[in-house]
């Protein structure tokens, strides 16, 4: 006889509620591969799909009002539609969205960067993170003449051949579907926090970058002692490796110069993407001129064929891109920016872990900045009833992994049905966000813990 398995009542709840978006998805799979066009949009049973959003919040396609912790991926910072940034795209898109050419949008772009991040010097624009990940890679190893490139455990940096190696555990799984052995030969993974590993590794002499999130993997999902940043940066000045900080995300979140501004650690070069753009596909690079200019032309032909990095892309810094960089940069200016954000970031995880403490449910919520975690199933030594950067006695791979297992899931299936939707069992905050959603989002994550709570007790 067939086994048939019993849907949690939360499960089911949502696929009577959000039966527009179950219709949807269904759709999407039989013209899209697996129904999503992201692997962090994967949700079971299906995601939400959304109609329309505004500020902090989005409705889906059967009417719900979510409050929005994805907001684009976290490239969002100041919410959906700000009227700035929409007024500068409305503009732009009566003036052309891509001419094939140089324009001075592009110019203004690249000096705001420069204006704000320490480490900028000269600025190369892509057309997202991965390729920028991507080209700050080829840059150190052009500049470098070595050939591999060095990352930690745990640490994302997109999608692209050289950076998947290692970053979801087992972490010492040598092989990726689809990238060939010979290319991940190319990079080496150790673990982040341990200097005497890292230094090890450098003497080999043979590493011509270092990549890593300054948060910590996964925006501070697997966090760094407050020390590293500087002992990285001690020790690739020591055994000359390119020092690249990847701050897709925590570029002009963490501050307005990001994490390098926030920490006081500058790299040679920086990775950006998502709030450089002002939410549009865009990505940027930037670095010592010495380095940037590893991709200039010369009049030295045997430079230009021999030594040059080279870099295109269609959708480099095209004029609707750069407009909407433009205008965010201009406000990410105003510390008073990230400020907000972080205070309601505080707020959130110290209300999290105080709603765990009224339940039996163990887990704990965490991160820094603007940014949360939320771990369901598993006790954290150190969790107290507030804020918390750094959980203890919880080991990296089951941080890295709580954001796709059946129980985070179910609390993100669950709070769906209370009007919030989580990314990855987390989130981001925007200037829109406010202390109202806040408290709505503690009382929806209580009214979730109770429903498993209840249901565990029955069962």
């Amino acid at each position: 006889m067939a086994q048939t398995t019993t849907r949690h009542p939360i499960s089911a709840d949502y696929e009577t509620a959000f039966a527009g978006s179950a219709t949807l998805h269904e759709r999407a799979r039989r013209s899209i591969p697996g129904g999503i066009t992201h692997d962090g949009r994967l949700l079971r049973p299906f995601p939400p799909y959304i109609a329309r959003a505004q500020g902090a919040h989005k409705w889906d396609v059967d009417g719900h009002e979510l409050i929005d912790y994805a907001v684009g991926h976290g490239s969002l910072i100041f919410g959906h539609n700000d009227p700035q940034i929409s007024a500068a795209m409305r503009d732009q898109v009566e003036r052309g969205t891509h001419y094939g050419a140089g324009h001075e949008g592009e110019i203004a772009w690249a000096e705001k960067v420069i204006e704000l991040v320490p480490s900028a010097e000269q600025v190369r624009f892509t057309a997202s993170g991965t390729e920028a990940t991507l080209l700050a890679m080829r840059v150190a190893r052009g500049a470098t003449g070595k050939r591999t490139i060095l990352k930690f455990e745990g640490h994302f940096h997109g999608w692209q051949d050289y950076a998947l190696k290692g970053e979801k555990p087992p972490f010492e799984k040598s092989s990726v579907p689809g990238i060939p052995a010979e290319t991940l030969g190319t990079v080496a993974v150790v673990p982040a926090n341990d200097e005497a590993m890292l230094e090890e590794r450098l003497t080999q002499g043979d590493i011509a970058g270092v990549i890593i999130e300054p948060s910590g993997a996964s925006w501070a999902t697997i966090p760094l002692k407050e020390t590293f940043l500087q002992r990285v940066k001690d020790l690739t000045e020591k055994y000359g490796a390119v020092l690249i900080f990847d701050e897709v995300i925590t570029g002009f979140r963490w501050a307005p110069g990001g994490a390098q501004a926030r920490f006081g650690v500058t790299p040679d070069m920086t990775t950006m993407a998502k709030i450089v753009a002002g939410g549009m596909p865009g990505g940027a690079v930037a670095g010592t001129r010495d380095l940037m200019q590893m991709i200039a032309f010369r009049d030295d032909k045997g430079w230009n064929s021999e030594r040059r990095v080279p870099q295109a892309g269609t959708y480099n810094a095209n004029p609707l891109a750069a407009a909407a960089g433009l205008a965010c940069l201009t406000k990410c200016a105003d510390p008073g920016v990230q400020a907000h954000c972080d205070d309601l970031g505080a707020r959130v995880r110290a209300g999290l872990n105080g709603v765990f403490a009224r339940h039996s449910v163990p887990g704990f919520a965490w991160g820094e900045s603007s940014v949360f975690h939320i771990a369901v199933g598993q006790d954290c030594t150190t969790r107290p009833d507030g804020d918390l950067r750094s959980p203890e006695g919880v080991s990296p791979e089951y941080l890295k992994t709580s954001g796709g297992d059946d129980l985070a899931q179910l609390v993100e299936v669950g709070m769906l049905l209370e009007g919030v939707h989580l990314f990855h069992a987390g989130g981001f905050f925007s200037t829109a966000h406010t202390a109202g959603d806040v408290e709505a989002t503690l009382a929806a994550f209580d009214a979730v813990l109770g429903r498993i709570e209840d249901e565990r007790v029955q069962g």
